[in-house]
Parts: C-alpha cells; sequence; structure tokens
C-alpha cells in the first residue's frame, strides 16, 4: 500500500536523496543534471526545503516517489507549481503519479490556488501522457529551456495546467 506523506523542513535529508535518484534513474526528465544538484551544500538543500511543500510516496518505508509544489515562476497568486515529479520505476503504472498529483493539488488549492501547472521537457511523451491521463491539459504555452554550458536554447518545455476550481 502506498502513503503519501507531507515532508517538514528538517526532511531535507529525504528531499535530497530522493531527488538524487530521480536525477540518476531519469536524467532526461529534469532541466538539471545529477551532478550539479549532488555538488549541493547542505544549506541549498535546507533552503528548498522551505521553499516549497514536498510530498513523498512510501512503499514499505522506501521513498518510491515525490513531488514538490511551489509558489512557482508566474507571480499569479492564483496559480502553483508542481515540480520534480518522479516515480521509481518498479512502482509506475500503478496510481502513485496520482497520489502525489492528489496531494500536491489538495495544497495548492488550500494555498488558494484555481490552477496548478508544471513544465514537461520536449520529448519527455511518457510524462506528458502520464499527465494528459491525470486530467492535465496543455496550456499551449511553452518555455525555452537553455543549455548553461553555452548559453544556447535547448530544448523547449511544454506547460500543463490542472484547474483546481475556486471556493
Amino acid at each position: 500500500m502506498t502513503q503519501i506523506q507531507a515532508l517538514l523542513p528538517q526532511d531535507w535529508p529525504v528531499i535530497r536523496d530522493v531527488r538524487l535518484r530521480s536525477l540518476h534513474e531519469s536524467p532526461h526528465a529534469f532541466t538539471s543534471t545529477y551532478a550539479r544538484e549532488a555538488a549541493f551544500d547542505e544549506s541549498t538543500w535546507r533552503d528548498r526545503a522551505t521553499t516549497g511543500t514536498w510530498f513523498v510516496a512510501v512503499e514499505d518505508g522506501e521513498v518510491v516517489g515525490v513531488a514538490g509544489g511551489v509558489d512557482g515562476w508566474s507571480g499569479d497568486p492564483s496559480r502553483r507549481e508542481l515540480v520534480g515529479m518522479w516515480v521509481a520505476p518498479r512502482c509506475r503504472g500503478r496510481g502513485v503519479a496520482r497520489l502525489l498529483l492528489g496531494a500536491v493539488s489538495a495544497w495548492a488549492h488550500a494555498e488558494g490556488a484555481s490552477v496548478l501547472s508544471l513544465g514537461v521537457r520536449e520529448g519527455n511523451q511518457h510524462a506528458r501522457a502520464v499527465y494528459l491521463a491525470l486530467g492535465l491539459r496543455s496550456s499551449g504555452e511553452t518555455v525555452v529551456e537553455r543549455n548553461d554550458e553555452r548559453h544556447q536554447p535547448t530544448r523547449s518545455i511544454e506547460v500543463m495546467e490542472l484547474d483546481l476550481g475556486s471556493d
């Protein structure tokens, strides 16, 4: 049975460990790299733990998925963003992503948001299909991802949205 747990700021080592696992296992799914984030110091991880609300999926005492909710890039108080979604390969297709999305959506709605959005990297068709099946839709907006080393565009990121409704 999968349980979803909200993490607290003092749980930063859990956030670090699952984030590094996700970057190692799915390097093409994220806009960051394992090498970059493995070099982060403790204060960076502590900061990450306080700038968002993180949820993990746990099965038999093992963290098998993660998703974070943050205020996001838009600055719009009616929007929140889902970041860092990852599910361990052995748990994919079993509803873990739906549970994590539900936790982040509930958090975002409680924060007063009416829309939850996320970005999907160009070429990550599996994740896009999962998000569509979970009720998200393309916003029609894309963002250009830049290659930090060359300062050149490398891929686009499709913005997807989920309507949360309003009270």
